[in-house]
This record gives C-alpha cells, structure tokens and sequence, in this order.
C-alpha cells in the first residue's frame, strides 16, 4: 500500500565554501616548489627568491626591465602577410590571430629606442607567447630596422632572445631573415658599433644559429635552454645519451660559446657596463645657463 511506502530523497551534497582568497595572486616555483606571492615574484623580476629560478618573461617586460623609463616602439603594425598560404592543424591566418589575443602584438618581436642607464640603445625584445617566438618575415624584418636604425644613430643595439627557431609557416622566406639580419650586424660591426646578445630560456633553431651568437657579448640567463635542435631530437639522431646539463647556458659557458651567465636581477648593470666597455656612453648634458652663469672667470695670463 501507497502509505507504507516512505519517499527516499537524496542527500544533497554540501556546497563547498568558496575560497575568500582570489585566485592567481600565488604562484609555485616548478625549481623548489616553494609558493610565492605574485607580487613579491614582480618585484625580484620574476627570479624565485629561495632557489633562483628565472620565470619567463612577456618582451613588454624585458624592455620595463632594461630602459630607465619610456620607449619608442618602432614598426609596431608591421603583420604576415601569409606568403604561403600554409595550413597544418589550423590556417596560419588562425594562429597569427589567436598570438595577436593572447599578447596583444602583431608578430613575435618588440623593437624600441630608449636609454638603458642613460645610453641611448635600441633594444629588441621577442615574445615566446606569439607562435613560439618563432622568426617570420616580420621578425626578419623589424630587427633589421632596428639595426640600420642604431647604424643611423649611433647607438648600440641590444636583442633579447627568446625563440623556437625559424617560421616553418613562411619557409624559405623566414630562413633568409637569417642572412638578412646578420648581413645588417655586419655593417653595425664595420662602423664600430656595440652589439649584445642576451640570451634567454629558450633560445634554439634558426635564432641560435645567426644573430643570437654573434653578439660582441653574448649573454644568457641562468639555466637557459640554448641551442639548434632539440636533446630528444640529438639522442635519436645520434642514438647516445647525452650529458647531464647538455645544451644549458652553463654548459655552454664551460665549452665557451658565451662570455657571461648573468641573474636577471643583475643584467641590466652588465648589459650598461659591457656598453661601456665597447665605447658607447651616455650623452653629455649642456651646462644650464644658470650653471653657467656662477662658473668660475679664468684670470689672464701673466705678463712678462
């Protein structure tokens, strides 16, 4: 009978309680696994405190972080025309989309003008989150003016590298940027101007394989993944384990393909200090008329 039977409900589950801390403002440091405090991790320039591990950076964070305040941006609409029409999982067009909403830029490279401890530098800086920071037309091309621009104006030229190599969507055409931008270097040398390479985490491919090497001094981070191919790629080539440590900037420092390992916190003072070293010095400001007006009158010559 209806009446004997006693309606089962479920239990409902207990609703969590919503965390009142919002999220995003810690961050686990994949070296120690020590939790940092976002903005403590902005402040030392996004180096773990504890064991020293060097986060990667947006290119708009690597010019914050070298000029003593605002910059010039140059070239900033310059965009892929597509050459190839290459299409693989998804149309180039697509993925060239999708780095413009991820990074807010139109290719992988920001090149800028401003002063880097007071001397006036262009400095380029490229931007892994935009296809890999992989060097297209665009690339090939916004580096080149940046370096005829420093020939221009006398300045030194800095480029930050940050890179998976060559643009396999644009082929042969991103291969040339290779030629392109070391025979512009070439002219920056000839005419006694400093160059310097920093090279970040990871730095491989094509990139390695011209202008990121050929710096006057070239520089890396910490830890740094610096190369052509890729470890796994080498060990199935050659099929041999390779050594503890291969293809890091440490590694490389010991075999001698780089003049200098540097903390980030430090890089700035060196990349000045290296400028100066090579010539480059900040300009030298007029006397005010103020200044000029206390300064001491030179007594005449004694007559004889």
């Amino acid at each position: 009978m209806a009446w004997f039977k006693k309606a089962r409900k479920p239990i409902a589950a207990k609703k969590a309680k919503e965390s009142r801390v919002p999220e995003g403002l810690w961050v686990k440091c994949p070296g120690c696994a020590q939790v940092i405090y976002n903005k403590d991790l902005a402040t030392s320039l996004n180096v773990c405190p504890k064991c020293a591990y060097h986060f990667r950076l947006t290119a708009v964070e690597r010019l914050k972080m070298l000029f003593d305040g605002e910059w010039v941006e140059h070239d900033p609409n310059l965009v892929s025309t597509d050459p190839l029409r290459f299409t693989d999982t998804k149309p180039y067009e697509t993925r060239i989309k999708a780095g413009f909403a991820s990074t807010g830029l139109k290719d992988a490279i920001i090149v800028a003008s401003g002063a880097l401890e007071g001397i006036p530098s262009v400095v380029a800086a490229m931007e892994y989150g935009f296809i890999g920071g992989s060097m297209g037309v665009v690339v090939g091309e916004k580096i080149t003016r940046g370096i005829e621009r420093a020939l221009a104006e006398r300045c030194p030229m800095v480029i930050v590298c940050c890179s998976g190599g060559a643009r396999m969507m644009e082929g042969a055409l991103s291969l040339m940027q290779m030629s392109k931008i070391c025979g512009a270097l070439a002219h920056l040398d000839r005419a006694g101007l400093p160059y310097i390479s920093v090279l970040t985490d990871p730095t491989t491919g094509g990139v390695t394989a011209s202008f990121a090497m050929l710096g006057d001094l070239n520089i890396a981070e910490p830890k740094a993944l610096i190369g052509f191919a890729g470890p796994r790629v080498i060990e199935q080539t050659i099929r041999q384990k390779l050594p503890p440590g291969f293809q890091t900037s440490e590694f490389l420092l010991e075999k001698g393909m780089l003049d200098l390992v540097v903390d980030r916190r430090e890089m700035k003072a060196v990349i000045a200090k290296g400028l100066r070293f090579m010539g480059a010095a900040a300009p030298v400001v007029a006397a005010t008329s103020a200044e000029a007006s206390v300064a001491p009158i030179p007594e005449p010559a004694p007559q004889g």
